[in-house]
């Protein structure tokens, strides 16, 4: 783990018992997320995004099992010890969910959701709450945060839902923050609103994870960007670099199929054809592929590894020298 590491994933893996048996969600994933930087992991729906973060905090569905280590500050989340995580979920370390109708309680007031967050810790008393909760709303760039904390959930419009949410996740102070798809379903000015906010909150010293399909979003926030493809990382890269220029083939389709305002729109949208394999029926190779425009003979027979070039990480016999 380096000096700068806040948060530091290694070979972590997530299963789930179904009916067809154990299947992964999660394969060998390792990443770090260091200190005041944003990492944005990205990848098609099911790629195992979200659940390599819920399997690190302990939040799997049931029936999960996770394997592997996850290290907050230095201390193990996934030991047989469960104190640590305990004691920074919620706490140093937050999570916003991807439905913020379903992540709020639908009966209490956003006053009363804010406050019970530090006043069940113990961390303020209720007058300190309430100040707490006015200057996290207005920290969120939410209108009229006097009016909203009388409010319940369904008088708020979805991007004040979702500012709610993100305030609940900053009340104790966190500095990790992890936001599971925070712009689905938004409008596009209400998603540069979001985008905003949590630029703000990083740019303050927040670590902040940002679980999205939306290449278009990671490039207005992100630093470094891991890219997920049938529950593996495939390439790992400064933002800047990968933008510029992907290393894998899954990376390359991913931004082939956002429009760009610096290059004509030629017709349509390039798709990529086919389907990610279904949990379970991994292949022996390359999962990507029976999807990949560049495939080689040996792609069918052996799986890539992840390997580092330089400051980027590639999994892909075809990726040749990453520069």
């Amino acid at each position: 783990m380096g000096s700068d590491a806040l948060f530091d994933v290694r070979d972590l893996g997530v299963q789930f018992t179904t009916p067809r048996g154990r299947v992964s969600a999660v394969r060998e994933a390792s990443l770090e997320v260091r200190r005041g930087e944003c990492l944005a992991v990205v990848g098609e729906s099911g790629s195992g995004k979200s659940q390599l973060f819920l399997g690190c905090l302990g939040l799997l569905a049931a029936g999960g099992v996770v394997q592997g280590s996850a290290r907050f500050d230095g201390q193990e989340l996934l030991g047989p010890d469960a104190a640590p995580r305990r004691a920074a979920l919620g706490t140093r370390l937050a999570m916003v969910f991807q439905d913020p109708m379903n992540a709020l309680t639908p009966h209490l007031t956003i006053g009363r959701q804010l406050v019970e967050v530090v006043l069940d810790r113990g961390l303020l008393d209720a007058a300190g709450a309430r100040a707490r909760s006015l200057e996290v709303l207005q920290s969120v760039g939410m209108p009229e945060p006097e009016a909203r904390l009388r409010q319940y959930p369904h008088e708020l419009s979805g991007g004040q839902r979702q500012r709610a949410a993100i305030a609940m996740a900053l009340m104790t102070r966190p500095d990790l923050l992890v936001a599971d798809e925070p712009t689905t379903a938004l409008d596009v000015t209400v998603q540069a609103q979001v985008i905003d906010v949590l630029r703000a909150a990083r740019d303050r010293g927040l670590a902040v994870v940002l679980i999205t399909h939306d290449m278009g979003v990671v490039a207005g926030i992100a630093d470094r960007v891991a890219v997920m493809y049938a529950g593996r990382i495939v390439e790992m890269a400064p933002a800047r670099e990968l933008f510029a220029a992907a290393a894998h083939p899954y990376t390359a389709a991913l931004l082939a199929s956002v429009p760009r305002l610096d290059t004509p729109l030629a017709g349509r949208l390039i798709g990529i054809e086919g389907q990610p394999p279904a949990p379970g029926d991994e292949p022996d190779g390359c999962a990507f592929a029976p999807r990949c425009a560049s495939v080689l003979e040996r792609c069918h027979r052996s799986r890539p590894p992840l390997e580092s070039h330089e400051n980027r990480s590639v999994a892909c016999h075809a990726a040749g020298a990453v520069r």
